[in-house]
């Protein structure tokens, strides 16, 4: 999916609109569809929060019913207040935390660990009842080869971390559409 650089803005506005909504008396951000129709498509989403490089926060969904925009507001109220990794974002931390948005691709089972791209690929374990998602830019920033991608994959499901070496695992890989604010002009945001 393609995204122009004017409705990556309106969702990390909407984004931040939404988590400012947790803090103040406001409405939930709305979109004029026949401006950005493209919004209306149906995706998953994921909506990372940090500060100062430090992660703060981060869900999303590999599918949604909703449209794009929605999925958006959503990820973002949750990651905000309800990732289980960190405390609910505070009043004073809404102004110096930067949103990243991952608009993702549907998954596609993969063959062989060697049809994973570094820095293209997600990736999804699914092992039974148990799930881990890494997004495309985790590999990247962390300069993780293949078998780095898998172990790490591995760890973050539960499972043992070279599980990958010994049977073939259940993956599947997905794409992202990834912008932040910092790859914007970043603006100032003042405390609520």
């Amino acid at each position: 999916m393609q995204l122009t650089t004017e409705e990556r803005g309106v969702l990390l506005a909407a984004a931040r609109e939404s988590i400012q909504t947790l803090f103040a008396k406001k409405n939930p951000p709305v979109i004029d569809f026949k401006k950005f129709s493209n919004l209306k498509q149906n995706a998953g989403a994921f909506v990372t929060l940090t500060i100062n490089g430090h992660l703060r926060g981060c869900i999303g969904y590999l599918s949604s019913q909703k449209n794009i925009f929605e999925t958006v507001c959503d990820a973002a109220v949750q990651a905000a207040s309800n990732d289980p990794r960190f405390p609910p974002l505070t009043r004073e931390e809404v102004g110096k935390v930067n949103i990243e948005i991952s608009v993702l691709s549907p998954p596609n089972p993969i063959r062989s660990y060697e049809d994973i791209e570094i820095g293209r690929h997600g990736l999804i374990l699914d092992e039974g009842y148990r799930r881990g998602v890494l997004l495309p830019q985790v590999a990247r920033e962390n300069n993780y080869s293949i078998p780095q991608f898998l172990t790490a994959i591995c760890e973050k499901t539960g499972i043992d971390s070279f599980t990958w070496e010994h049977k073939p695992l259940n993956l599947y890989t997905f794409t992202a559409v990834v912008f932040s604010e910092l790859g914007r002009r970043r603006r100032t945001y003042e405390p609520l």
